[in-house]
């Protein structure tokens, strides 16, 4: 089952449509370790404008992590990819 529902933030989904996404997540993650072989990985959600939701729907990411592919990746998600970072700017 993949939820279909629109809604914005992980805290308003149901325990069925939590038990869906978790169990999506640990495909994703089997399906990137067999193909990409990562070191470990970052799962994020960003709910609420103050914590960076910038897309108004629910959704998770699930970040590869390689050793090596920062010099210090001690604070996990943030800035990983500083070029990528702002992308709501002109900056780019």
């Amino acid at each position: 089952m993949i939820p279909r529902r629109h809604v914005g933030s992980f805290f308003a989904i149901s325990d069925d449509e939590r038990s869906a996404i978790l169990n999506l997540l640990d495909k994703a993650k089997v399906a990137a370790e067999e193909e990409f072989a990562p070191d470990g990985f970052n799962v994020g959600i960003n709910d609420g404008e103050a914590a960076g939701q910038t897309v108004l729907h629910l959704h998770v990411h699930l970040i590869p992590r390689y050793r090596g592919d920062l010099a210090d990746p001690r604070g996990g998600v943030r800035w990983v990819l500083p070029e990528k970072a702002d992308y709501w700017s002109d900056q780019r």
